[in-house]
């Protein structure tokens, strides 16, 4: 693989193996596409060699670099991969690529950061005992910090997974919930289920929770409790009071680590309630052993719309807070 600029400032890479160049172009040239429409770019498939021009051509070029680079190590490029490059080739070149090996293997997929502030989230994780992932819907904080902990029990790093959100009902109302105490929070914890299944097969999933291994349960059941050598998430940490919050981040333990997510802007706690999430990151800002990563729409890794959607609901709240 190499790369030159020609007088007329366009740029150009070239490739080495004729079966990846085709698999890095994607059917009908559907990844250059994508590459194209997100830096504004214009890419020309030249046998091996591949002319970039557009401002943001050394950007197209890292991008181009990173998906190659995915394909020489076996992993598949599709069109969310193409996205994510064009995203990460903003970092500079080191951190980029920093954010291309820091990947999570688990039984049915490999999963990597698709924008750098995924990649810091993921360093966050490894680094900190204690780390705070903050942002809207669909920047992936939780599912990354699941990602982490299968890795993590799998690795033997830690010897269970226990995974947690405040059984706080979304705005509505839906009175009581039949069957045992499973049934009745497991409508609150399918999130994390969903992610779990994502990575892992049904059937050894079960064996690990039936083990033991794999514990999924509401906030209040952590009181009194010590989790040591567990990997802990804490999902739609919003929904928690200051005190939940405070009894619950008490409950690390020695050889644990410990993730907390949620977005402070879509709390569902009664109004003028102070939300538990909103305070620790005031209350632990600075402290040691603490990571922080904040996430924005530009995260998003669902359908595009959602990055759309979101913005247009931050600029609405911020024309209506001007209006006030």
């Amino acid at each position: 693989m190499s790369e030159r600029k020609t007088a007329d400032q366009v740029d150009h890479i070239d490739f080495d193996d004729n079966r990846l160049v085709a698999e890095l172009s994607g059917q009908h040239d559907a990844h250059l596409a994508i590459l194209e429409d997100a830096l504004s770019v214009r890419i020309d498939p030249r046998g091996n060699r591949f002319a970039v021009s557009g401002e943001a051509s050394g950007r197209a070029i890292r991008a181009l670099s990173t998906l190659y680079e995915k394909l020489e190590r076996g992993e598949p490029v599709g069109p969310g991969e193409a996205l994510a490059a064009a995203k990460l080739s903003a970092a500079p070149a080191p951190k980029s690529v920093k954010a291309e090996v820091a990947s999570i293997k688990t039984p049915k997929r490999l999963i990597s950061a698709r924008s750098p502030n995924q990649a810091a989230y993921l360093e966050n994780l490894n680094s900190h005992d204690l780390t705070f992932g903050v942002g809207p819907a669909g920047t992936g904080k939780t599912y990354l910090a699941v990602a982490h902990a299968v890795g993590q029990l799998l690795s033997g790093a830690v010897d269970r997974i226990i995974l947690s959100r405040p059984a706080l009902e979304a705005g509505e109302r839906i009175g009581f919930l039949p069957g045992d105490m499973k049934e009745k929070v497991d409508p609150f914890l399918r999130p994390l289920y969903d992610a779990l299944n994502d990575m892992m097969h049904p059937d050894y999933i079960e064996r690990r929770i039936a083990a033991g291994d794999i514990e999924i349960a509401p906030i209040a059941f952590m009181r009194g409790r010590t989790l040591a050598r567990a990997a802990v998430i804490l999902d739609e940490a919003q929904n928690a009071t200051p005190e939940q919050m405070k009894m619950f981040l008490t409950r690390l333990g020695e050889g644990a680590h410990m993730a907390v997510t949620g977005d402070p802007s879509q709390t569902d706690l009664p109004a003028g309630q102070t939300s538990g999430l909103a305070d620790a990151l005031t209350v632990l800002r600075g402290v040691e052993g603490v990571g922080e990563t904040r996430f924005t729409a530009a995260d998003v890794v669902r359908h595009p719309l959602v990055a759309r959607i979101i913005n247009a609901y931050d600029a609405a709240g911020a024309k209506k807070g001007g209006r006030d």
